[in-house]
């Protein structure tokens, strides 16, 4: 299956004022590990919420989704209960529409989501922040190959697919080498609006 174009039901002014926090990167990257790392740090701060993805694929220990088939999922597109939807490895990809009201009531929403649906949600709401989590090839290479799954496909397709382009050029960058938990003090940085910059990663 082809990634799917995004859609994105059409509104006539952005939604805010709370901020959505976009985390986006290659497939190895670690963005799961950081995400739970910050969902532990933010346990206690009900103004920030980390939905759960919907995928058309079998649960994964390291993601914290929520398993739907293709017939569930179009109904769930049908009835207007999905935010933004995209596909991805032969998958299908959605957030809640759930997101939305969050972000109306003030909080702020922390979502993994596709780079191919930053343009459009950056259209879609008043404030938005993209963080890119990367690493080096061999570091992904070695990740996607720990955690193969067979309904992932041929790991050098997911390893093509990379966030360094410059239509989606992100406000914070994590290049996610050694110790995790300083990674992802970053991303609870960014999560709070606290400027930051990345320092240099260790050799290996």
């Amino acid at each position: 299956m082809s990634e799917l174009p995004t859609i994105v039901s059409h509104r006539s002014a952005r939604i805010g004022p709370g901020r959505l926090v976009l985390v986006v990167g290659p497939s190895g990257a670690g963005k799961d590990t950081l995400l739970n790392l910050a969902r532990r740090a933010c346990a206690g701060n009900t103004s920030i919420v980390f939905p759960r993805r919907l995928v058309t694929r079998e649960a994964s220990a390291f993601e914290d989704n929520l398993q739907v088939d293709d017939e569930a999922f179009e109904r769930l597109l049908a009835e207007g209960a999905l935010a933004v939807h995209w596909g991805a490895h032969g998958h299908r990809y959605a957030l809640p529409r759930s997101v939305e009201d969050e972000v109306r009531a003030g909080h702020t929403v922390v979502a993994n989501v596709s780079r191919t649906v930053v343009d459009p949600l950056r259209q879609s709401y008043a404030d938005v922040v993209v963080v890119a989590i990367s690493a080096p090839p061999e570091v992904l290479a070695e990740r996607v190959a720990l955690r193969r799954r067979g309904s992932d496909g041929a790991i050098e397709l997911r390893l093509a697919r990379s966030v360094d382009d410059d239509r989606v050029p992100p406000d914070v960058t994590i290049v996610n080498i050694g110790d995790p938990a300083a990674h992802a003090d970053r991303l609870v940085q960014a999560i709070a609006g606290v400027p930051t910059r990345e320092p240099e990663p260790k050799p290996r």
